[in-house]
């Protein structure tokens, strides 16, 4: 319905009230602003109730205000620009207490992380992982610290973990063009979505890699052809991508592999420890003489 709501709404438009119409023009032309409003504010802008508000939602097919809001924010996730986001966050952020703001907002996002992340696709996602011949990982843009920190911890786990890094289009199927059935291919988008991330994970699918998708939405591109979705809320905080709750989110993804493979991983930083102490990797606190 997400997609096609401001088509509904234009088609009803004759149908509706006067006060209604007013609303109905508002969110149409300004869908990006009303996305954040309350059905109080909203009313206000366009000179009607709330109550009028609240029926006009429930005129559309939704259960109330809250659900008709969550549609337009999910409907404007990919549509709105950086300077159009920016714009929007910035009316939010505009003479509040930013840190507060932003650190009680990326709280929210965890624990609907938490909430909405289905627990038997998390448990599949990492059966399909550790039971793969080769792990293939990609993130692009801002995405991409986000694949190279589960590249980074996967490699002390796995032996067969191959990292996408590259800007290139071509390059980046050259290197996953020997992607298979017995492979897994996990990939990293948020929006605005990546083409290339999408693109690259139909052809694993095709190809017949298992797909774990990390992303916000069920709608997300990269969604479409995966065998399991991880979804992790994420939003724009000013001209910046907040990727609290996709961290967090992988972070268990690395804590539940390490426990499934527990032995290998403690093998693997016994060598590595004595390879980091062998060539001074770490820094070390030396005791001083006289114990202080």
């Amino acid at each position: 319905m997400h997609q096609d709501l401001l088509a509904l709404i234009g088609q009803k438009v004759p149908e509706f009230s006067k006060g209604q119409k007013l609303i109905a023009n508002y969110i149409v032309s300004h869908f990006d602003k009303a996305a954040f409003m309350t059905a109080s504010k909203l009313g206000a802008a366009v000179g009607v109730s709330e109550s009028t508000v609240v029926r006009f939602a429930s005129e559309i097919g939704f259960e109330g205000y809250p659900e008709l809001q969550k549609a337009l924010q999910e409907l404007i996730r990919n549509k709105l620009t950086t300077v159009q986001r920016m714009d929007v966050t910035n009316e939010q952020l505009e003479n509040a207490n930013v840190l507060a703001k932003v650190l009680s907002k990326d709280i929210e996002r965890v624990r609907r992380t938490m909430e909405e992340t289905s627990q038997s696709a998390f448990s599949a996602a990492v059966e399909t992982i550790c039971s793969a011949r080769d792990i293939y990982i990609l993130g692009v843009r801002s995405a991409s610290a986000l694949a190279q920190f589960l590249s980074f911890y996967f490699n002390h786990i796995f032996p067969n973990v191959k990292y996408i890094n590259t800007s290139s289009r071509a390059e980046m199927f050259e290197q996953i063009m020997r992607i298979g059935p017995e492979d897994v291919f996990i990939a990293i988008s948020f929006p605005r979505y990546s083409r290339r991330t999408a693109q690259a994970s139909h052809y694993a699918g095709k190809n017949g890699a298992k797909v774990v998708a990390i992303t916000d939405s069920l709608q997300s591109p990269i969604a479409e052809n995966a065998d399991h979705v991880l979804v992790a809320r994420s939003d724009m905080v000013s001209f910046v991508d907040s990727l609290v709750a996709p961290l967090s989110l992988i972070n268990a993804l690395i804590v539940a592999v390490g426990l499934r493979r527990r032995d290998e991983v403690a093998a693997s930083y016994a060598r590595l420890e004595q390879i980091w102490d062998e060539y001074e990797v770490y820094e070390k606190r030396e005791e001083r003489p006289d114990g202080v």
